[in-house]
């Protein structure tokens, strides 16, 4: 038994060292003889566990920040916060199960002897691996469709918070610029070279929830504001749902742990970043629900109501260029899957790559056009996919992994000290799983799916300006002066 642990180990400990895609550690190595290339190097070529840090906290929340006090005021104060702890928890945990699933496929295929010089290994690849193709399909499905409408939400947000700055321009046509820009993102080759980019991303969150909380106690209490959440039922578990989306930002765990030179070091990396961005979220929902309460009902953007300033300014310029960078981030498995299926991934060429990813940007912008719902569409993908995707399947995936005696006791990575035991993970799994679905999914798709048709309903398809301020005189339609 321990001869195998060693070999195990000795596995982990080479496939750490080699094998990345971008030049990981080589580049690293090499760069001393270079003072450019070590510059480049410090700022492109990020494979260390605070790069992973980096990049699971700067991309859990991005335009997120900005609906939770909308979730809020569905959810009142109480239940607000006590499910973004809860769901942050229980994020935190899948995230672990997926880094644990990820070890273990990769040790099995390197005892195989097999290389993974210029392939990136994916989530749907992982569950192949252990599981067969069924769930390689179901995994492939879930995520696919979760990362394609994480990437509609992020241009959707792009346009909901340049509206606020320059209100010239109608929303959808935003949606036509950002749209454009954020096709820039097929040059950026994989999840090593978000170093720079992860570190800026986090300030600009950063700066953005402490401005929101700020502005939110300097305005103090809006005239006659009430504080009725929770009211309707739909409201409260499509509030809910939001959040359970907010804590399942990790559909790109499997690929981030890859960028890594030691992926091992993953495991509690996600419950890391989970807790800092708990002090961005739990002060600025809360202080703007204090300061606006039911008012947020009819503002899923927290911009709307928060008085325009430079700072305010700022603040939605900062969040315009995190959402450029998420949109990179949700997209580039995207990228990844595309390029497998046209046999392009192996490919050298950076320019060749990035011509054949444009197909993938085409349909997001298209979406974005179609369903503008800024807010109503986080709960509706929350419920839908998220809790499928970064729940469900990698608690299921876990515990049928690991079902057999002598899978659990081979295992490459052992319960964590503070399980007991192989059962008390099984019964950890069982209740998320159970909850997830009934209250995500069940409670969470009918109300969030009920909000979006309503929303549907009331401004149509191919919605012009949603949530839009309306025309002076609706009647007369004066000129406008701005």
């Amino acid at each position: 038994m321990s001869t195998h642990k060693q070999a195990e180990e000795a596995i982990v400990s080479n496939f750490n060292e080699t094998d990345h895609d971008g030049g990981g550690k080589e580049a690293e190595d090499n760069s001393d003889d270079h003072a450019v290339v070590s510059f480049k190097d410090m700022l492109w070529h990020g494979g260390s566990a605070y790069d992973a840090w980096f990049s699971c906290a700067s991309n859990q929340v991005a335009q997120v920040l900005l609906t939770l006090p909308y979730s809020f005021s569905q959810l009142g104060m109480l239940s607000g916060i006590v499910f973004q702890v809860f769901y942050g928890l229980i994020g935190s945990w899948t995230a672990y199960l997926i880094s644990v699933l990820y070890m273990e496929y990769r040790c099995r295929k390197e005892k195989e002897g097999v290389s993974f010089k210029n392939h990136v290994i994916q989530w749907f690849e992982v569950l192949d691996g252990l599981l067969g193709p069924y769930w390689k399909a179901l995994g492939l499905a879930f995520n696919c469709t979760f990362l394609l409408f994480g990437s509609v939400i992020q241009l959707i947000a792009c346009a909901s918070n340049i509206y606020y700055i320059n209100d010239h321009l109608d929303k959808r046509t935003w949606t036509y610029i950002f749209g454009a820009c954020c096709a820039t993102t097929v040059f950026i080759p994989s999840f090593h070279n978000y170093r720079i980019w992860s570190f800026l991303g986090l300030g600009m969150t950063t700066y953005t929830a402490w401005y929101m909380t700020i502005a939110a106690l300097v305005h103090g209490q809006a005239p006659d504001v009430v504080h009725t959440g929770p009211k309707k039922l739909v409201l409260y578990f499509t509030g809910a749902t939001n959040i359970l989306y907010t804590f399942g930002g990790h559909a790109v765990t499997v690929e981030v742990m890859h960028a890594m030179w030691k992926p091992q070091k993953f495991k509690y990396i996600y419950l890391l970043a989970t807790l800092y961005v708990f002090t961005l979220t739990i002060p600025s929902a809360s202080a703007v629900y204090w300061a606006f309460g039911d008012q947020l009902l009819n503002h899923s953007n927290a911009f709307s109501l928060l008085p325009k300033t430079a700072w305010r300014d700022a603040a939605v310029i900062l969040m315009l260029i995190h959402q450029f960078i998420t949109f990179g981030f949700a997209c580039t498995p995207l990228y990844f899957v595309w390029e497998k299926v046209i046999g392009m991934h192996d490919t050298r060429s950076m320019c060749l790559r990035a011509l054949a990813r444009l197909p993938v940007v085409i349909p997001i912008w298209f979406l974005a056009i179609i369903f503008p719902f800024f807010g109503p569409i986080n709960s509706a993908v929350g419920a839908l996919l998220v809790s499928f995707t970064v729940y469900i399947i990698p608690a299921l995936a876990h515990m049928l992994t690991y079902r057999k005696a002598s899978a659990r006791q081979n295992a490459a990575e052992k319960p964590p000290f503070f399980m007991p035991s192989w059962t008390a993970m099984y019964a950890l799994n069982t209740f998320i799983v159970i909850w997830v679905f009934v209250v995500g999914f069940g409670f969470g798709g009918w109300a969030s799916v009920t909000n979006f048709v309503r929303q549907v309903d009331t401004f149509g398809l191919f919605a012009k300006c949603y949530q839009c301020k309306p025309p002076a005189h609706p009647t007369a339609l004066p000129p406008q002066h701005h």
